[in-house]
């Protein structure tokens, strides 16, 4: 037996009868309570629970269907059926696009267990899915307060870790210059793998806690010329560009809101290892831009080695190298960095796939409506 309680709207006791009848005879265990009036509707609702509500269509003091917007009222969700001694097909398909779960008539109640079940079913799926969405909104907080510790961690580890790091670098370094040559040959090898490593190992901290502070540093979201984001971004790689003679070229760059510094890290980094990954020909770096709804396009297109299709997967993950520190110096944060400041603006970035040699990076800004001052900036 399938045990129910039901809640009738209903002034006719010979309908409560004849409906909690046909109920029980196909296996439902049912307990109800009876109501005619709002008032009543609503009590009961605040004080039980109940897994449906059979609602005549029209009551002496109100219609039994208005049962619905009590409902929404009450945050509650209850399946509803009407059921009533006429209802035309255009009311009926009113009713059930309100959210009523079916409508039933009084000389065809043998539809009524049937609907009963789909109803039972539909709420079941509701609640099921009501469950994951509740159950995926805590885990992505849980999500945002791990992120958020962990960047405390990196950032009060890294921190620390300064001092005592930069004491033995400096030591090291001390030993290397006043015993160089005094002692055998292999304790010069040590003392050079002691000073190389602490060396290391203070710009990985460095950049750690560079990475950490993006995290940890609140968005200065205001409106924001591109030209000149690219231009400071241009200034302080003027050494890199002045001796590769790299040449980089932008076209039509927009007034956007976002955090102007972070914003030229991104194209700091993406310009900077345009250069430092370049081929044999003087490196050409290519910035466009387009609007497509409510978001800006930007590419970052340059004709450097490329990157291969199987590495393209890691190129996003902090301290992820593709070649070794002999090849190219550096610790493979910079593109996590850019990750890292684009999502928080609301975008998203990725490799393009290209035919021609060298990388294209694209990546996404939210575009927002712009004053007239800064549409005539920007022309």
């Amino acid at each position: 037996m399938i045990k129910l309680r039901v809640l009738m709207v209903e002034d006719n006791p010979s309908d409560v009868e004849l409906e909690l009848l046909t109920l029980r005879r196909d296996g439902f265990d049912v307990s109800s309570d009876v109501v005619q009036t709002a008032e009543d509707f609503t009590e009961r609702i605040r004080t039980a629970s109940y897994d449906l509500i059979l609602a005549d269509y029209n009551l002496p003091q109100w219609k039994g269907t208005e049962a619905l917007e009590i409902l929404r009222g009450e945050n509650l969700d209850v399946p509803l059926i009407v059921v009533t001694g006429y209802l035309g097909e255009e009311k009926a398909v009113d009713y059930i696009k309100q959210g009523a779960t079916d409508c039933v008539l009084k000389d065809r109640l043998a539809r009524l267990p049937p609907s009963v079940r789909r109803a039972q079913e539909e709420k079941q799926l509701r609640d099921q899915h009501r469950q994951a969405e509740e159950e995926l909104a805590q885990k992505v907080i849980e999500l945002g307060r791990s992120n958020a510790e962990l960047e405390q961690f990196a950032y009060v580890a890294s921190h620390d870790l300064q001092e005592p790091l930069r004491m033995i670098a400096n030591y090291t370094q001390l030993l290397a210059e006043r015993y160089r040559g005094k002692l055998d040959e292999q304790a010069d090898k040590y003392i050079a793998y002691s000073v190389d490593g602490a060396t290391r190992m203070q710009a990985l901290i460095q950049d750690l806690l560079r990475f950490s502070r993006v995290g940890r540093q609140e968005l200065d979201r205001r409106t924001t010329d591109c030209r000149t984001v690219v231009e400071q971004a241009l200034k302080n790689l003027q050494a890199a560009v002045q001796e590769s003679g790299a040449v980089v070229n932008w076209n039509g760059l927009p007034v956007l809101k976002a955090d102007p510094a972070q914003l030229t890290q991104v194209f700091q980094n993406l310009i900077g290892n345009a250069i430092k990954f370049r081929g044999p020909e003087t490196p050409t770096i290519q910035i466009d831009v387009e609007r497509k709804d409510q978001e800006w396009v930007f590419t970052v297109s340059d004709n450097g080695i490329g990157i291969p299709t199987e590495s393209r997967q890691d190129i996003f993950v902090i301290f992820r190298r593709l070649h070794t520190r002999t090849e190219y110096a550096g610790n493979g944060i910079g593109l996590s960095i850019c990750k890292k400041i684009v999502e928080r603006h609301g975008g998203k970035i990725w490799i393009e796939e290209q035919t021609k040699p060298g990388c294209c990076f694209r990546f996404t800004l939210p575009a927002e409506p712009v004053t007239m001052a800064a549409q005539e900036a920007q022309a």
